[in-house]
C-alpha cells in the first residue's frame, strides 16, 4: 500500500476514521528524512491493513504544530484517536518493525484508562 499525505484539510478524516495510522513528518530538504522514506514506504507494503501517512512539515507547519514536532524525521502511531508512539529520527527497519508489533499489542482499554487517569490528575492538580 502506498502512503497517504496528510493535509489539515483530510487529517481528521483520516486519522479519525481509521484504527491505526502511522505518520512521518518530514520536509524536502530533511536528508535523514529521505534515508528513511524508503524504510516506511517497505513497511507499508508489509503492513497493507495499517495506515501509513507522511506529513510535509514544510507545507503543513500547522500539523507540525499542534503536535509540537521539533525534528524530523519523526514517527508517530495514532491508535484509536490516542497517541501510544512518537519519536524523532530515522528508525531503522527493524526498529521500525518492532514499533509496530508493540503497537499492535497494545492493550488499547488500557491505553484509553490511563490517558482518562492522567487528565483526571492534571484537571484535579492545576486546583
Amino acid at each position: 500500500m502506498s502512503t497517504v499525505e496528510l493535509t489539515k484539510d483530510n487529517f481528521d478524516e483520516i486519522v479519525s476514521g481509521n484504527d491505526f495510522v502511522l505518520i512521518d513528518f518530514w520536509a524536502e530538504w530533511c536528508g535523514p528524512c529521505k534515508q528513511f522514506s524508503p524504510v516506511f514506504e517497505k513497511s507499508s507494503e508489509k503492513h497493507e491493513d495499517l495506515i501509513f501517512a507522511k506529513v510535509d512539515t514544510e507545507a503543513q507547519p500547522e500539523l507540525a504544530a499542534a503536535f509540537q514536532i521539533q525534528s524530523i524525521p519523526t514517527v508517530m502511531i495514532v491508535r484509536d484517536n490516542i497517541a501510544v508512539f512518537s519519536q524523532p529520527g530515522a528508525l531503522p527497519e527493524e526498529a521500525l518493525e518492532d514499533v509496530i508489533g508493540q503497537a499492535r499489542n497494545l492493550d488499547m482499554d488500557e491505553v484509553r484508562a490511563s490517558v482518562e487517569e492522567a487528565q483526571k490528575e492534571q484537571q484535579g492538580g492545576g486546583e
